[in-house]
């Protein structure tokens, strides 16, 4: 069975997708464009050449290194058009790689250096993603993105990014999320933001769990009151040798609470040695709600089906093990449950019968 999956196939079969930064997928001729309209100075404006420096500085260990990727990416998103036009394309981009439910985060705050509202950073965006969704259908592939609103967590916006997130729920934003360095900045600092969201019935992620660890796990969910984990991939921490769960581990498991795992890139950031080493095979064994994702396909030089490949590739998985993880994720999406089932009973699981007939 497994030597039968192609990367081809892979591609054609239904994917969803939890964890992607838009300013993390940007394409390389994108960026070359549109630095050349605002004047920002690139290493390279091959695009080719460009591609390759991004996975190259990610890949560095240098940490100044891998932040100044972002600095390039979104120097280019500060205007309407430009916002629009990485949004659409990030929905193609997804689209051509079979993903039929994505969601997509961002943080507004970074966007405001050409005088921006907030606001008009998130309608831009919205704008390009419904672009990006008709184009996509008119080439005969469906996909629906949902939004996901990212506040910086060593700033102090929080709230009002919470706020902006809730203001736009009827127009695509499906969430709320908090990212960047997590030592030193624990998820607690944004507890009005957290409980604000609850009190409105909104949907929230943190990251967590990569960089720190599991206090930073623990403070997410039991002071927070996260509904899914961005990365979560420490939990490994609190499982024995012997597969024996802690405290912790057994509570994400049996509240079913999702873990955003993005393998490639938890190779690059350090968080695993390599994929082999990635416990995503473990948490699987052990039945934990973990999904598969991008995080940033620009800076891992990836897709979905790249990662999908790689865990065939690395645990020897088949077309019932990527039904599971594409499963895991539909059902963890933040958007209403009769829209997660349809997708479920009407995309995925009638193109995975096909090939597990």
């Amino acid at each position: 069975m497994v030597a039968t999956i192609r990367y081809e196939d892979i591609v054609k079969v239904p994917k969803a997708l939890l964890h992607d930064h838009l300013d993390g997928g940007l394409r390389p001729a994108t960026i070359v464009d549109l630095a050349a309209e605002v004047g920002h100075e690139l290493p390279t404006t091959d695009p080719e050449a460009l591609g390759r420096w991004f996975v190259d500085a990610a890949d560095s260990g240098s940490l100044e290194r891998y932040l100044e990727t972002f600095a390039h990416t979104v120097a280019v998103m500060q205007t309407p058009p430009a916002l629009r036009r990485v949004a659409r394309e990030c929905a193609l981009d997804l689209a051509a790689d079979g993903v039929v439910y994505a969601e997509v985060r961002f943080a507004p705050e970074q966007h405001l250096e050409q005088d921006l509202s907030l606001d008009e950073v998130v309608e831009a965006v919205l704008a390009g993603f419904a672009e990006g969704t008709a184009q996509a259908v008119e080439a005969g592939r469906t996909i629906r993105v949902g939004t996901l609103l990212t506040a910086m967590r060593h700033a102090a916006r929080s709230q009002e990014i919470a706020e902006l997130a809730v203001r736009h729920r009827d127009a695509g934003v499906v969430g709320f999320d908090i990212a960047g360095a997590e030592a030193g900045f624990p998820p607690t600092r944004h507890l009005d933001a957290f409980e604000y969201l609850q009190r409105e019935n909104f949907h929230f992620t943190i990251h967590a769990g990569e960089a720190f660890g599991l206090p930073s796990i623990w403070q997410a969910i039991q002071w927070c009151g996260a509904d899914r984990l961005g990365h979560g991939v420490r939990i490994v921490d609190d499982i024995a040798p012997d597969g024996a769960l802690g405290r912790l581990a057994a509570y994400v498991r049996d509240k079913r609470i999702p873990l955003e795992l993005c393998p490639s890139s938890n190779v690059q950031t350090g968080a695993v040695a390599s994929i082999a080493d990635h416990p995503i095979g473990l948490l699987r064994d052990l039945r934990f709600r973990a999904t598969v994702n991008t995080d940033n396909r620009l800076m891992s030089g990836t897709s979905m089906s790249r990662e999908m490949a790689l865990l065939v590739e690395t645990f020897g998985y088949g077309w019932k093990e990527l039904q599971w993880f594409t499963i895991n994720a539909m059902k963890s999406a933040f958007i209403p449950f009769d829209e997660r089932l349809r997708i479920i009973d009407e995309v995925i699981k009638p193109a995975y019968a096909e090939l597990l007939a």
